[in-house]
C-alpha cells in the first residue's frame, strides 16, 4: 500500500454524464476519488445560468471543474464567476475532439497553441489561488506525437502550471468521430512515462485505456496519478474496488445504504430544485452490472423513472428485482 501514498485516481470528466448527480453517486461508492465536472465552456458561464452550471453539494470533494476555453480574458472572467463555489481545482479541457470543440477552437485543437494555452492559465492564475491544471492529448493528427507532447507540456509549464493529466492517445480531428477518437489510434503509455521521467519536478497523470483495477496497480507507480472514465460509469462498483484497493482497505458500503442515500439525495433535488427522478437514476443503471437480476433492474428504472415525483417509487421496486432474483 506504501507505493500508492499520495498518488490521486480520478474519474474523468464526461459529456452528459459526470454532472453533479453522477459525482454524488459516484462519491458515494468511493469517497477518497477525485471528481470531475462535466466540461463548461467559459461563454456558458459569462453568458448562461453559472449556477445550474456550477453548484454542487459538499459531499462531492475532492470535486475539479473543467473549463473550456481558448481566450485568456473570458477564461479569467469564467473564474471569476466560479469562485463563489469551492471547486478544489479548475482544469483546462485540451483534449476533447468532438466537432463542436474544434469550431469553438478549444479542447484538443489547442495542443497546436500551446502558447494561447499558457497566457490563458496566467490570466486564471491572476484570478485566483485554486490550482489551474491541464488534461491534454499526446498530439493530433499526424503530428509527431513525441515532439508536440513535449513543446506542449513545456510552452504551458511557463505560466506555472505543474498537473497535466494525459490521455495516451493521439485525436484526430480530421476524419475520426469523437467515438473513434476513443479506440483509434493506440495507446502510448510509454511516452507518457518517458515524460514523467523526463519533468520528475511535474504532476503527471495518466489517462486513456484503463479498466481494471490489475491494470491500475500495475501502472500507478510509473505516474503521478491515474484516470478513469467510461469504466467507471459502466461498472460503478468499480469505484468501491478503487476506494478499497488504494485507500481505505477496510470501506464498505451495502446496497441498502447505496439505494436508501440515493432515495433521500433524489427526492430532496425533487423538492429543492424539480429535478426529475430520471435525471438522478439515469446514473444508476450500471450498479449492478454483473449481478443476477441486473436486466431486470435497468429495465425498471428506464420504464418507470419518468413516471415518478418519489425515488423509492422506482429505486425499491428495481431494487427487490435484485434482492429476490
Amino acid at each position: 500500500m506504501t507505493i500508492f501514498m499520495n498518488k490521486i485516481i480520478s474519474v474523468a470528466p464526461m459529456m452528459d454524464w459526470t454532472d453533479r448527480h453522477c459525482r454524488y453517486f459516484h462519491r458515494l461508492l468511493a469517497p477518497s476519488v477525485t471528481l470531475y465536472t462535466e466540461m463548461v465552456t467559459a461563454n456558458a458561464l459569462i453568458h448562461g445560468d453559472a449556477d445550474r452550471h456550477l453548484r454542487f453539494q459538499d459531499a462531492e470533494h475532492p470535486v475539479v471543474l473543467q473549463l473550456g476555453g481558448s481566450d485568456p480574458q473570458a477564461m479569467a472572467q469564467a473564474v471569476e464567476i466560479a469562485a463563489p463555489y469551492p471547486y478544489d481545482e479548475i482544469n483546462i479541457n485540451c483534449g476533447c475532439p468532438s466537432d463542436r470543440v474544434k469550431s469553438g477552437a478549444f479542447g484538443a485543437c489547442l495542443m497546436n497553441e500551446q502558447e494561447t494555452v499558457r497566457d490563458c492559465i496566467t490570466a486564471m492564475q491572476a484570478i485566483t489561488d485554486t490550482p489551474i491544471t491541464v488534461k491534454c492529448r499526446i498530439g493530433i493528427d499526424d503530428a509527431d506525437e513525441e515532439t508536440m507532447l513535449r513543446t506542449f507540456i513545456s510552452t504551458v509549464e511557463q505560466s506555472g502550471c505543474n498537473t497535466f493529466i494525459v490521455h495516451a492517445r493521439k485525436a484526430w480531428l480530421n476524419g475520426l468521430s469523437p467515438k473513434e477518437n476513443r479506440d483509434i489510434p493506440p495507446l502510448n503509455y510509454d511516452l507518457v512515462k518517458t515524460i514523467k521521467q523526463e519533468y520528475p519536478h511535474l504532476d503527471i497523470q495518466l489517462n486513456g485505456g484503463i479498466t481494471t483495477i490489475e491494470q491500475m496497480v500495475d501502472l500507478l507507480p510509473h505516474y503521478d496519478g491515474l484516470m478513469i472514465g467510461r469504466a467507471a460509469y459502466h461498472n460503478p462498483r468499480l469505484l468501491i474496488d478503487i476506494e478499497r484497493e488504494f485507500y481505505n482497505p477496510d470501506w464498505v458500503i451495502d446496497d441498502e445504504t447505496i439505494i436508501q442515500s440515493m432515495i433521500d439525495y433524489a427526492n430532496g433535488q425533487y423538492e429543492q430544485h424539480n429535478t426529475p427522478i430520471k435525471t438522478v437514476t439515469k446514473h444508476m443503471i450500471n450498479l449492478f452490472q454483473g449481478v443476477k437480476g441486473a436486466r431486470k433492474w435497468r429495465q425498471t428504472i428506464s420504464e418507470k423513472a419518468h413516471q415518478v415525483e418519489r425515488a423509492e417509487d422506482v429505486l425499491r421496486p428495481a431494487f427487490d428485482m435484485i434482492s429476490n432474483d
